[in-house]
């Protein structure tokens, strides 16, 4: 039954998405270019020199830690900012709930792109709301997206916000699904409210922890819309992501050499989506 359930996400999968992954990977051993699309037998097979040409490239180096920085910065603050805001929905807001449940999770429903120019100009160093805002208690606000130390940055607390709508309703089912005679065991031994979500809320939100890190995790690494429409890949590539990185290769027609470091890129989602099922998932005694 399990299968038959699974039957449509698999039938699409191998339909759309495994072809593409596997001629992107067969690509990525070659020096196809856009040019030669229409004369197939100007490819020339390279072996591993893309793989190699991967690692002493300095500005897919640079992609590559501006991504480990998104990702492990934005995964844990949209997780943590998820988790708070259901704790709090759970425990002190009930008429209001509803309202406040869907206001948190439209950002995660609307379009990237509108989300990112919002910002852009929330962000802007003369006419933004937030050096507006800072202006009134005499503090000078920097260029955020202008300025290697504080464009990253932003990006993630952008991402963390428009994100951790949905982590808040992934918890917020959790929460409402957490036997209550649990926590009234626990009143009864004495426990105080940090033990009691310590011991219980949180080892019973494995299963949607694990869920939001992975889900998380897959959709940072892969960012792109945010620096292409915010910064461009700037100032000096400071927020240079894998994705765009892959995005601008492709759009130059580097085929082969796109199709190695999106390999790469796919390759390592895969390792730590696996690693976090390993960390995360529910123990059983």
């Amino acid at each position: 039954m399990a299968w038959v359930f699974a039957a449509p996400f698999l039938i699409l999968f191998v339909l759309m998405y495994a072809g593409p992954l596997l001629a992107g990977f067969g690509m990525s051993f070659t020096d196809l270019r856009s040019t030669d699309v229409q004369n197939p037998l100007n490819v020339n097979g390279v072996g591993l020199d893309n793989y190699q040409r991967l690692m002493q490239d300095e500005a897919m180096r640079k992609a590559a830690w501006n991504t480990f920085f998104f990702v492990a910065t934005g995964v844990p603050l949209t997780i943590l900012l998820g988790l708070g805001a259901a704790v709090a929905l759970h425990s002190g807001i009930n008429r209001a709930r509803v309202f406040f449940r869907v206001g948190y999770f439209m950002p995660h429903v609307t379009s990237i792109i509108g989300i990112a120019v919002a910002w852009r100009f929330l962000l802007d160093p003369e006419s933004g709301l937030l050096n507006q805002g800072l202006g009134l208690v005499g503090v000078d606000g920097p260029a955020w997206l202008a300025e290697e130390s504080t464009a990253l940055p932003s990006l993630v607390v952008m991402a963390a916000w428009r994100g951790f709508g949905f982590d808040m309703v992934i918890f917020l089912a959790a929460l409402q699904g957490i036997p209550r005679d649990l926590y009234e065991a626990a009143d009864v031994d004495g426990a105080g409210r940090w033990a009691t979500f310590r011991k219980i809320t949180v080892p019973m939100l494995r299963p949607a922890l694990l869920f939001t890190a992975v889900y998380s995790t897959i959709g940072f690494m892969q960012f792109l819309e945010e620096p292409l429409v915010m910064t461009q890949g700037g100032p000096l590539d400071s927020t240079l992501s894998a994705s765009y990185a892959i995005y601008k290769q492709f759009g130059v027609g580097n085929y082969g050499y796109a199709g190695a470091a999106a390999s790469v890129l796919f390759t390592v989602i895969v390792a730590l989506s696996f690693l976090q099922f390993r960390m995360l998932r529910p123990k059983h005694h």
